[in-house]
């Protein structure tokens, strides 16, 4: 059996449409055909086969999409008979087409290669002789690769041909255009554009969808959206695969209005989208906020067959970023996988600061080890991020490690925020010695210790009920030229829960020099109200002046320092006025099926001073013959103290029990406590008058009431 190339498309040049059809651009399929030969006693028989055009230069994403002319029926396949006992048979085949294609495919290796000018390129084409036709240069043109070059063939072609149609002309310079295209290359695109425009000839579909598509890819969506406005006015009309391109360029230049139409259309319509144009409608909605259509797009994109690439995944990961949805960037991410697509170090990135900030410390150290795995590199943000997360979730352990990482590390040292991570990870733990280490070590490195490092370590010395050394701190503090901030001050009310009552006035001292407002209100509860001052004014005129997001710690220590001062009716004064300044929203819902009492996001004490007033008020409404729900309910949140096994569940369930009260932890509701109707109507019966809640320190004690804010 022997195998030779011929061709038999000479009958598709005889109208316009059949001349783009057969030249295509480079990213559709250009037809060969291999003739095999079957040998029989009487006859053999020539088969054609369809090959790729084998174009290394083009760009990946430089599909079938990008041209109205791709999608053009395939090339009529031809079974040609040759007597092989004829003489004629080799010569029928030397002078076959593809002989011819594959000449003219040699000499345009030859252009490519030339030194770009005018003269060489001359001297190359000269040996076509005088006469060129239409479709030769066509083939020519389509088969070149080299954008410096290419205005100087067209321009010898037509010279040399002089078309008598316009529709020829046009044909030339889109097939030239589409050099420019493969090579990402506007400039040279959009020079050629204007001489096709100054020379009087009319651009058309192709003309527009090859430059619009070039300067896409090469990534100037404004010239594309520019190009895509200006077709009406030459009497083009866009058609669905170029309006499948400016999806694309409308979202990425923030025309919002417009690409939401397109997509609109898109999806009816059913046109072609790249992986790239969803990425870019993803990341639109994400500016838009709009984090469950990002998802939606994502979805629509694989229900349409494509596959994900690792920019689609990073642009949805950034989404999920924004929107606080560690849960669904796990679903996420496990389809990535599933996809087998190679995460980079963008994707890592996103994952760490997902999970991190989402408190999935499991997993943000997956996803370290994952990367060590893998020989990434971290930048020291990413180790700061980490390293910030084990400080949070008390993972003492993991954050030595990723330090002693860090320090070994040939592409990051550690900075300030790396010292102050690992000085709170120890502080929160109770680690005095390892906290005062980290400390000496950071000044030793030249940094400066912060704000945020004195308040980790006055919160370690409170813990270890070192009350001198937290006034040392604050000595300190002001030695350095650091202000007290309401966090500070939160962490000295905070200590005074857990120091003796003989050395309150110490911390009271420090409070009063750093907030003259809350060391008055301090003082009148320390002293037991014999500062004669008008308690609720102050406490409101305090909390007014309060940064909005310190206004509920600073609300949950004062009233958890009520707590531990056992002055319980100036806690639900306090819980009062939170809730009469918005501080705290919705603790109390009545529905028809339940009524509930919500705690989470506050501290131990003032949990238990709105636990009091609930059951107050659920005394109250019994006097008063309400009708009670089938079903009453406290919600505590799931989670336990990062430091400790202790949480707002943890130490609710025993207060409850010591109470007997009826309320029991719900097996299918973690954080939950029910109770029936029957059962609570019969405790509160029962009960007798309202009764206060004494000795709620008892309960409190052992427990950081600060952290427990943030459950």
């Amino acid at each position: 059996m022997a195998s030779h190339l011929c061709s038999s498309q000479s009958s598709l040049f005889h109208d316009r449409h059949s001349l783009l059809t057969s030249f295509s651009s480079s990213s559709s399929l250009f037809h060969f055909e291999v003739i095999n030969v079957a040998f029989s006693p009487k006859r053999f028989t020539l088969q054609s086969k369809t090959f790729p055009h084998p174009n290394t230069h083009a760009p990946q994403q430089d599909t079938d999409s990008h041209d109205p002319d791709a999608n053009s029926p395939s090339l009529r396949k031809n079974r040609i008979w040759v007597n092989p006992n004829s003489l004629r048979a080799t010569q029928l085949l030397k002078k076959s087409s593809n002989a011819r294609f594959s000449s003219l495919a040699r000499l345009a290796e030859s252009l490519d290669s030339c030194n770009f000018s005018e003269q060489p390129v001359s001297t190359i084409l000269k040996s076509l002789g005088d006469k060129v036709s239409q479709r030769d240069a066509v083939h020519i043109l389509d088969k070149m690769v080299n954008p410096e070059n290419a205005p100087f063939v067209l321009e010898y072609f037509l010279n040399m041909i002089e078309p008598t149609r316009d529709e020829e002309v046009v044909i030339l310079y889109n097939v030239t255009l589409k050099v420019f295209r493969k090579y990402r290359n506007f400039e040279g695109a959009e020079k050629l554009f204007d001489e096709m425009l100054q020379r009087g000839v009319k651009p058309d579909n192709i003309t527009f969808s090859t430059v619009i598509n070039c300067a896409r890819m090469s990534g100037l969506p404004q010239k594309a959206v520019e190009l895509f406005e200006k077709m009406p006015g030459f009497g083009c009309e866009p058609d669905g695969i170029t309006c499948s391109a400016m999806v694309y360029a409308y979202a990425v230049t923030d025309n919002f209005d417009m690409a939401l139409n397109l997509y609109a259309r898109a999806k009816a319509e059913k046109w072609r989208l790249e992986a790239v144009t969803f990425s870019a409608l993803i990341k639109m909605f994400g500016v838009l906020r709009n984090y469950d259509e990002c998802l939606n797009v994502y979805y629509e994109m694989k229900v349409r067959g494509m596959k994900p690439n690792v920019v689609t995944y990073n642009t949805l990961l950034g989404g999920m970023l924004r929107a606080e949805k560690p849960w669904q960037a796990k679903i996420i991410h496990k389809e990535m996988k599933s996809y087998e697509v190679s995460p980079d170090l963008i994707t890592y990135a996103y994952l760490l600061r997902i999970y991190a900030k989402g408190q999935y410390s499991d997993d943000a150290l997956g996803v370290y080890e994952e990367m060590k795995g893998n020989k990434m590199n971290l930048s020291v943000d990413l180790y700061n991020v980490l390293l910030a997360m084990c400080a949070d979730a008390g993972c003492i352990d993991e954050a030595v490690e990723i330090f002693e990482d860090m320090k070994s590390s040939r592409t990051c040292q550690p900075d300030s925020r790396t010292f102050s991570s690992l000085i709170t990870v120890f502080a929160c733990a109770g680690k005095v010695s390892e906290a005062e280490g980290m400390l000496d070590e950071m000044i030793q490195s030249g940094f400066r210790p912060t704000i945020f490092v004195m308040t980790s370590l006055a919160k370690c010395y409170g813990t270890a009920k070192r009350t001198e050394d937290v006034v040392k701190i604050f000595k300190q503090l002001l030695d350095l030229g650091i202000t007290p901030d309401d966090r500070f001050c939160c962490c000295l009310l905070n200590v005074m829960t857990q120091i003796s009552k003989d050395e309150l006035g110490k911390i009271t001292d420090c409070i009063e020099k750093a907030n003259t407002k809350l060391g008055s209100v301090v003082r009148y509860l320390v002293e037991k109200q014999e500062s004669g001052i008008d308690f609720r004014k102050e406490a409101s005129e305090l909390l007014n002046s309060t940064d909005a997001e310190v206004k509920k710690p600073l609300c949950n220590c004062l009233i958890d320092l009520c707590v531990y001062l056992n002055v319980l009716n100036i806690a639900r004064e306090l819980l009062d006025l939170g809730m009469s300044l918005e501080i705290y929203i919705d603790i109390q819902s009545r529905t028809q099926n339940q009524w509930s009492l919500h705690l989470k996001k506050l501290s131990v004490g003032a949990a238990m001073t709105a636990l009091h007033v609930w059951l107050n008020d659920l005394s109250k409404a019994l006097e008063l013959g309400d009708d009670f729900p089938p079903l009453l309910g406290i919600n505590t949140g799931q989670g336990k103290h990062k430091y400790s096994e202790n949480g707002l569940a943890s130490v609710f369930g025993s207060h409850l029990k010591e109470l007997n009260a009826p309320f029991h932890e719900a097996p299918n509701k973690a954080g939950w406590f029910l109770g029936s109707k029957e059962a609570a109507k019969s405790w509160l019966e029962s009960r007798g008058s309202t009764e206060s809640i004494a000795d709620l320190n008892s309960q409190v004690s052992g427990v950081p009431t600060m952290a427990l804010q943030y459950q």
